[in-house]
């Protein structure tokens, strides 16, 4: 999948965001992979990728325990794949959303509010997983990962910057991110897409608190 990464917050240009992405792509085609990584995905969240074995991974996708290794080599294979997909779907919804809106500091700071609570509705599960089992990831799995986690916070780093710039916003930008993106994380404890609030109205609430602007 390739992705196009926005020039305008001095990050990668378009071809060279693409072979970044295609040059440490774990995730194929194969719908079938693709199928097996979602269940991972979701087994993941119910047991915890230290719980999970490679024979419960095999019977929830319903195949035998060694045809598991034509699609991927290890268990922690699957965990990279889960990742990567999950960071690469939210880079696809976040430059979306800046390329859709409008172009000024708070609309760009709401759209990618939105879009990071959007990916709680599209993929929720690869989501958690990158939150809570990145920690589990071997050394060569994390530097294959790391360019899609850092090109997604510094397209955060970015619209923060020229909301500051304006005054729209005050303080660190590296303390505002952080505090930014722990709290749009935290949402998948509590957040449930079936209740009452959906993405756009929680983004509405989060950059009113950041803003200190009433409604």
């Amino acid at each position: 999948m390739a992705l196009t990464i926005m020039s305008g917050y001095g990050l990668l240009k378009h071809n060279q965001a693409s072979a970044s992405v295609n040059a440490m792509n774990v995730v194929n085609d194969s719908p079938r992979r693709k199928e097996l990584t979602r269940v991972a995905a979701q087994l993941f969240v119910q047991e915890g990728f230290d719980r999970t074995t490679v024979r419960m991974l095999a019977q929830e996708m319903g195949i035998k325990s060694g045809s598991l290794f034509h699609h991927f080599r290890d268990k922690q294979e699957i965990l990279c794949a889960v990742i990567e997909e999950g960071t690469q779907n939210a880079l696809v919804i976040a430059n979306d959303a800046l390329v859709q809106c409008e172009d000024t500091p708070e609309a760009r700071l709401h759209a990618m509010a939105r879009a990071h609570l959007e990916t709680l509705l599209t993929d929720r599960n690869a989501h958690v997983v990158a939150l809570y089992e990145w920690r589990r990831l071997d050394e060569a799995s994390r530097e294959h990962l790391i360019h899609l986690r850092d090109a997604y916070e510094a397209l955060w780093q970015g619209v923060i910057a020229d909301a500051l710039e304006v005054g729209l916003i005050r303080g660190d930008k590296a303390l505002v991110s952080r505090f930014v993106l722990g709290a749009l994380n935290w949402t998948v404890r509590w957040y449930d897409p079936a209740g009452p609030r959906s993405p756009e109205e929680l983004a509405r609430e989060l950059i009113a608190m950041m803003t200190a602007r009433g409604h």
